[in-house]
């Protein structure tokens, strides 16, 4: 069973207390350069790259060292995690949709620079600032329009999971393209026989009408992106007509 460490949330919350006034010698490094090399290690690499071991030997400290600023490993992902989280930087005022288009696209471009996201489970995040941050942004969000108190959760808990799933689509693909060097489209063309030789027409009737009208001719990942952008447009909407009562979920 996963045990619960106590010593992660004075590190991922160092920022919230005044520093201490350094007596003696100051400290060589610091939690913020440790977590920052890690975080550049992996964005060159993969989280696999942002070993205790390579980040000691960036910095040129024994490996040991590092546990002065970090204890264990998981810490270090999980300080990694919610860093990139807080950089998002999510303020800026605007209505409804502007906040939310604000929020998705900078966590898009989240996704983007740090593909090794996608290796990381958010099914348990961190509980640090960034996270916290990204729940209070987009509930103030939905908190423009007006909604009971009780409602607000789940919708803005239904606006992060679309942003959040199509974001690690989009971290995964670059990964796969790092690993395999073949993007979404590279990687279908390879399989082109399977449309010549082994697709049965009569079996796929949908899918083939689709294909006749030409609606498959974009590339798989520019596919994808207009797959999320019409959902996500779908889903602001329905919050939306929600505030009239009209689309009410019990």
């Amino acid at each position: 069973m996963e045990e619960f460490s106590p010593r992660i949330l004075p590190l991922l919350w160092r920022r919230s207390v005044p520093a201490r006034k350094a007596v003696g010698r100051p400290p060589r490094l610091s939690v913020d350069l440790v977590v920052a090399t890690a975080i550049r290690l992996a964005d060159a690499e993969s989280l696999e790259a942002a070993s205790m071991a390579r980040v000691a030997a960036e910095l040129s400290v024994a490996t040991m060292s590092l546990y002065t600023y970090v204890p264990s490993r998981p810490e270090l992902v999980d300080l990694m995690v919610d860093e990139v989280f807080w950089a998002r930087d999510l303020t800026g005022a605007g209505d409804f949709r502007e906040r939310v288009l604000r929020y998705a696209q900078r966590t898009f471009a989240m996704y983007r620079a740090h593909p090794w996201l996608a290796e990381v489970s958010t099914a348990r995040p961190p509980a640090g600032p960034g996270l916290l941050a990204e729940q209070e942004y987009v509930l103030a969000a939905v908190a423009t329009l007006g909604l009971p108190l009780h409602e607000l959760n789940r919708a803005a808990t239904a606006i992060t999971a679309w942003v959040t799933s199509a974001g690690r689509h989009e971290a995964e693909s670059a990964l796969l393209r790092r690993t395999t060097g073949l993007s979404n489209d590279e990687w279908w063309h390879q399989r082109g026989e399977l449309w010549e030789n082994w697709f049965d027409v009569t079996a796929h009737p949908t899918m083939t009408a689709i294909w006749n009208a030409g609606a498959f001719d974009r590339g798989a990942d520019e596919q994808a992106q207009d797959a999320y952008e019409y959902g996500l447009g779908l889903l602001l909407d329905g919050i939306e007509r929600s505030v009239e009562g009209d689309d009410r979920v019990p």
